[in-house]
């Protein structure tokens, strides 16, 4: 399995801060879940939507 260029993060859709991926998944309504790149990989085509 080759290794992803990115990662999730959850983040607070009011105040723009990071959180878990786990709380952002409790609350939908006022979070989202985003995929960053990797430091030095600003290239993401091809990399999932992000995960379920």
């Amino acid at each position: 399995m080759a290794d992803r260029k990115t990662f999730d993060v959850g983040r607070d859709s009011k105040t723009g801060h990071f959180i878990p991926v786990k709380e952002a998944e409790r609350r939908p309504g006022t979070t989202t879940v985003e995929r960053i790149p990797k430091p030095g990989r600003g290239d993401t085509k091809g990399e999932p939507a992000r995960r379920k």
